[in-house]
């Protein structure tokens, strides 16, 4: 017997769409159960890229020009020979080396010693700060993506609006505005092949969508037909990677895939989340090559892939990463880094001003280190985030989007000219 719950569709408030291995009789009733031409969104697109479980900026983004970071890791920095220098001071992991033709067209920044004003180490309640948007406080029930989509409503709704890349919504789309989490385009629909799983399933989910229960989940219902058909509809799948584009194999390579297809389908996709693992390398971190340096040429050729996907459509398109916070500038006993403070974000794409290293760099010195051991912050990441918001977005209200930060009052690091 095959029970369908509410709570199989519900993912803090919004729907997370999944396969279910299922007759497509299901999705082909369920997803014209719901009209409507697609409406367009605002034909720009932000994809944030979480580095979940702290990325270390400062071998990701070198301070090649700083004697103490070659003094504090004699075993494990990124030699001046192997990194692919940026601006005669900073420098990318040579691991990186597929974004340098980015870099070198202007299309790439790095924005470094930025994190959050609060100084936990905890890798739960310091990545909870940054997708709530309220650092310090974990009352906060909702994320600052889903705020942005509640304040600035200028755009034609669409069920793509706001989308997540994985099984569950993350904290940073939680909240009362419709927001979407799936997790491979590739598996809606499906292969049962019993006829009465198939009906059974399908009256489930015409009784979940016609009533029977609150407002916001009939919404939810509502927006998740809609998605569906919109699905069927544009079949972004069918959308091969363009210009030669080779994504890596692996979920990053393949969700960055996912998205492009989303944005070429012009389902109307303003925000998209993602996030990729792996970048707490407390033990045998490497230097050139290794556990880091495996982790960042994924990154990198990911982020190349998805731009020569994309092409021309780039131009409406910024790709912002960010990680919860930095490791120590001294490698530990073990050849890694230990839980850090600030730590550096890349910027591509869009009409973004590249080839710069934006940010006051607060130096290496150890008189300046936060606590005396990591990189200091000088960029709190809401002014960073907000900048690219109504930079890229034309957002506004950024009151409502990181309550109790005046993003007027940070000092613009110039990323829109």
């Amino acid at each position: 017997m095959i029970d369908i719950t509410r709570r199989a569709f519900v993912r803090a408030g919004s729907l997370a769409l999944v396969s279910f291995g299922f007759d497509p009789v299901f999705l082909d009733r369920a997803a014209y159960a719901v009209g409507g031409a697609p409406a367009a969104g605002s034909g720009q697109t932000l994809v944030c890229l979480f580095q979940r479980g702290a990325v270390d900026g400062l071998s990701m983004v070198v301070p090649h020009g700083e004697p103490s970071y070659y003094q504090d890791r004699p075993r494990i920095a990124i030699s001046k020979a192997d990194l692919i220098d940026l601006d005669g001071h900073f420098g990318f992991h040579p691991a990186l080396k597929a974004l340098a033709p980015r870099w070198e067209a202007g299309e790439l920044a790095v924005v470094h010693a930025v994190g959050s004003p609060d100084t936990t180490r905890s890798h739960f309640d310091a990545q909870d700060f940054m997708e709530s948007g309220t650092p310090g406080e974990k009352v906060t029930r909702d994320g600052w993506g889903n705020r942005y989509c509640q304040h600035n409503r200028d755009h034609a709704e669409t069920p793509f609006r706001a989308v997540a890349f994985g099984p569950q919504l993350p904290r940073a789309l939680g909240g009362t505005a419709p927001s979407l989490a799936i997790d491979d385009l590739r598996t809606f629909g499906v292969r049962a092949r019993n006829p009465e799983v198939s009906e059974r399933l399908t009256r489930a989910f015409e009784d979940l969508y016609q009533g029977g229960s609150t407002g916001l989940l009939s919404t939810s219902s509502a927006e998740a037909f809609e998605a569906i058909r919109m699905l069927k509809e544009a079949n972004p799948a069918r959308l091969d990677p363009d210009n030669g584009a080779e994504y890596p194999k692996g979920k990053l390579g393949l969700s960055l895939s996912q998205i492009a297809q989303l944005i070429k389908a012009d389902l109307g996709l303003e925000l998209a989340f993602v996030d990729v693992g792996g970048w707490d390398t407390h033990v045998n971190q490497g230097s050139a090559s290794g556990q880091l340096g495996a982790r960042l040429d994924e990154l990198g050729r990911s982020l190349a892939a998805f731009a020569t996907d994309l092409g021309s459509r780039m131009k409406d398109v910024v790709v912002l990463t960010m990680s919860e916070f930095g490791r120590t500038v001294r490698e530990n006993g073990t050849v890694g880094t230990d839980h850090g403070h600030a730590t550096a974000m890349l910027v591509m794409g869009g009409r973004i001003r590249g080839k710069q290293v934006a940010g006051r760099w607060p130096g290496l010195d150890p008189s300046s280190r936060f606590e005396g051991r990591d990189l200091a912050v000088t960029t709190d990441f809401r002014a960073l985030f907000s900048e690219v918001l109504q930079g890229h977005l034309g957002a506004r209200r950024m009151d409502l989007v990181f309550p109790g930060f005046d993003a007027r009052a940070a000092r613009p690091l110039g990323l829109f000219g």
